[in-house]
């Protein structure tokens, strides 16, 4: 479904990303892990469009992404929530989904509720709380959500774009251990539902037991791929996390 070619990001002198390459298959959850600094998130920018590729390429079921505005890359199919949780916060919890919908028609977010005020999309924004289990605060303002119901309107907001893959950065960041595990079930039912889902998440016992593959990345560079039986064990993977005597 995705494949990475390659992908480099520079900023003036900074290597952020470097020739980093892999593919995503449908249906899969694979995790992108790294110490901090290792340039996760600007490959989820450079995945999203959020930010140019500096080289490389990246394709997404057969088509190329590079040139295009996030809101382009978006219509393709891929959706993705943030580190930082950013919500409309003067928004109720219903009308932040109905700016998800109306992206899907216009960039205007104003000119995207009154679009999507209708029955229908109503009706479908309403779905998309029940399925992240937020309905019952339909009507409440986005500002007076808690951490844990501002991570889930994100994904409800991303899942109104209806993607076919979405990023999540972090999205278990913040989290107590009952949310996390919560949150964790409302990822693999994305998966259940045909979505592919890529994450990035520094809760190792999260991302072992969630995802079907692990990329590993530090100071920008690809340094593992596997299984994350596998990847637990490598020495460049430990090295990364812990440092080493050298």
């Amino acid at each position: 479904m995705l494949k990475i070619r390659e992908a480099s990001r520079h900023f003036g002198g900074l290597v952020a990303v470097k020739q980093v390459s892999f593919d995503v298959a449908p249906r899969e959850i694979l995790g992108v892990i790294g110490p901090n600094g290792a340039g996760k998130t600007t490959f989820f920018n450079l995945v999203s469009g959020a930010i140019p590729l500096s080289s490389g390429q990246i394709t997404f079921e057969g088509k190329c992404t590079g040139g295009m505005r996030p809101h382009q890359v978006a219509h393709l199919g891929i959706g993705r929530t943030f580190q930082i949780v950013r919500p409309f916060g003067e928004l109720s919890v219903l009308e932040n989904v109905l700016a998800g919908l109306g992206a899907r028609f216009c960039t205007s977010l104003w000119r995207s509720l009154r679009i999507c005020r209708g029955r229908a999309h109503l009706g479908e924004a309403r779905e998309l709380l029940a399925r992240t289990h937020l309905l019952k605060y339909e009507n409440e303002p986005a500002r007076n959500l808690p951490l844990g119901l501002l991570r889930r309107l994100e994904i409800a907001r991303a899942l109104a774009l209806q993607p076919k893959l979405i990023l999540l950065d972090e999205s278990f960041s913040g989290l107590s251990h009952s949310e996390c595990l919560s949150l964790v079930e409302l990822v693999k039912t994305l998966r259940e539902d045909g979505m592919t889902v890529l994450l990035i998440e520094h809760n190792m016992q999260i991302t072992m037991n969630l995802c079907d593959r692990l990329v590993v990345l530090d100071r920008g560079e690809k340094i593992a791929e596997g299984l994350p039986h596998d990847v637990r064990s490598n020495e460049r993977v430990i090295s990364a996390y812990l440092g080493s005597d050298d």
